[in-house]
């Protein structure tokens, strides 16, 4: 998550009593959006009270996934929450940050690699091509039940585009789904007299 761009250290927000927040990188202001913006980016910042100085950036970050939460769907299980809660006090409390630090470093590792597992899987590979000529098979198929409507001439249409005809093997397919549509919607029309 340490994605730093601009600048050798932290960016300093300043936070005044009326609420307002203030990027010195940029001498804006900004709201909570562009803090969390920031922090999906890996921005690193540090919040300070204007008056004081003191670091309140804990605040605010907690802030800003209150606010995430009460947008509607929820990512903090209300189990976990009371979970969380029945720490505080606890004599396990002072090891509870490093292990959800721990495990949300895993956890973003894991879906880092898994994200780009399934990428590289299906980008330029036979799968994809495999899944294109399924999805139009399957286009083709179901509007083989509607015998006669321009749905079913579009889906044979589709199963012969060029990336499902490039070779011999891929026009027998078609062939075969071709007679195989036929012979379906032989079958329906006899079910209909």
């Amino acid at each position: 998550m340490k994605k730093q761009t601009p600048g050798d250290g932290p960016v300093i927000i300043k936070k005044y009593a009326n609420r307002r927040l203030y990027n010195t990188e940029t001498s804006s202001y900004i709201t909570l959006e562009h803090l969390a913006a920031m922090t999906r980016e890996g921005r690193d910042f540090k919040v300070v009270d204007a008056k004081t100085d003191e670091d309140i950036t804990h605040n605010v970050l907690t802030q800003i996934i209150m606010e995430e939460e009460s947008r509607g769907q929820t990512m903090l299980p209300v189990n976990f929450l009371r979970q969380l809660i029945a720490m505080y006090g606890d004599s396990m409390q002072a090891m509870v940050p490093g292990y959800l630090e721990a495990s949300m470093d895993s956890f973003r590792r894991n879906h880092e690699q898994f994200k780009t597992a399934v990428e590289g899987a299906f980008a330029n590979s036979p799968f994809a091509e495999i899944a294109k000529r399924n999805m139009a098979m399957f286009e083709a198929a179901t509007a083989a039940f509607k015998p006669g409507s321009a749905g079913a001439k579009a889906a044979a249409a589709a199963a012969e585009t060029p990336a499902a005809a490039t070779t011999t093997s891929k026009d027998d397919e078609i062939a075969a789904l071709k007679a195989e549509l036929t012979r379906l919607n032989e079958k329906i029309e006899k079910l209909d007299h």
